[in-house]
């Protein structure tokens, strides 16, 4: 499931962001965010994490350096 996930973003990161503008407000992005919280704490948390990062990516939410915890 980890390697599922983790190729579904790189996917996303190679195929699909590219023909987008670079609009980020995190470091790391929030898809190498979601990457590093599925490789560090699993499939079921990681991907949590990483949603929860995604809903606060917007133009009134948070910015910045937001590490994986």
């Amino acid at each position: 499931m980890k390697y599922l996930l983790i190729g579904l973003v790189r996917f996303y990161q190679g195929a699909i962001s590219p023909f987008f503008p670079n609009a980020c407000r995190h470091t790391p992005t929030c898809s190498q965010y979601m990457v590093e919280a599925i490789q560090k704490h699993g499939a079921m948390r990681g991907g949590w994490l990483g949603l929860k990062r995604i809903g606060r990516c917007h133009p009134w939410g948070t910015h910045g350096y937001d590490p994986v915890p």
